[in-house]
C-alpha cells in the first residue's frame, strides 16, 4: 500500500482509497494520472493498492476498507481503476459484469461510496485516449459522493 504524506490538517480532509488493476500498466498509469490530480486539489489524503486485474479490485477494497477500520482511519471514499479491453471470446462480458458487480456490492454493503473508473472498451487505442478522462471523471464522483456522506452525518449529529 501507498500511502501519500498527510500534514496536520488532515482530519478535515477526505480519506480515500484508489485501487488500480495493473493488467495494463500504461493505461493504468494514465487512470492513476487521472483520478490522482483531482484527489490532490481536492486536499484529499489517499492510499493507493495495486492488484493485478479489475476482478481483483473489490476483494482488495473489502480488504483494505477493513484495515482502515481497525487503525481507525477510515475511507470516505474508493476510487476503482482498471481496464477491461474487449477480446474475442466471452470473457470480456464475465470480466466487465462481474467486476461492476463487486463494486455495487461492495458500496451498498459498506455505505462507502465506490466510484467506477474501470474502462471497458473494444480497442487498446480507445483504452489509452480515455484512460485519464476516465480517472478523472472517477475521482470526481468519489470527492463529490464522500463529500456528501460526510455532509449528511454533519447534519444528524
Amino acid at each position: 500500500m501507498v500511502r501519500k504524506k498527510r500534514s496536520t490538517k488532515d482530519r478535515d480532509s477526505l480519506h480515500m482509497l484508489i485501487v488500480e488493476a495493473r493488467f495494463y500498466d500504461n493505461i493504468s498509469d494514465e487512470l492513476l494520472r487521472g483520478a490522482t490530480r483531482v484527489l490532490d486539489k481536492a486536499g484529499a489524503r489517499y492510499d493507493r493498492v495495486t492488484v493485478p486485474g479489475t476482478l481483483e479490485i473489490p476483494a482488495a477494497i473489502v480488504i483494505a476498507m477493513d484495515a482502515a477500520r481497525r487503525r481507525r482511519s477510515p475511507y470516505d471514499g474508493v476510487v476503482a481503476l482498471g481496464c477491461v479491453i474487449r477480446g474475442e471470446t466471452y470473457h470480456f462480458e464475465i470480466v466487465a459484469n462481474e467486476s461492476a458487480s463487486g463494486l455495487m456490492q461492495v458500496q451498498l454493503d459498506s455505505g462507502i461510496p465506490v466510484a467506477n473508473g474501470i474502462l471497458t472498451t473494444d480497442t487498446e487505442e480507445q483504452a489509452r485516449s480515455r484512460a485519464a478522462e476516465k480517472g478523472r471523471d472517477c475521482a470526481e464522483a468519489a470527492v463529490e459522493m464522500a463529500n456528501l456522506g460526510k455532509n449528511i452525518l454533519k447534519r444528524h449529529k
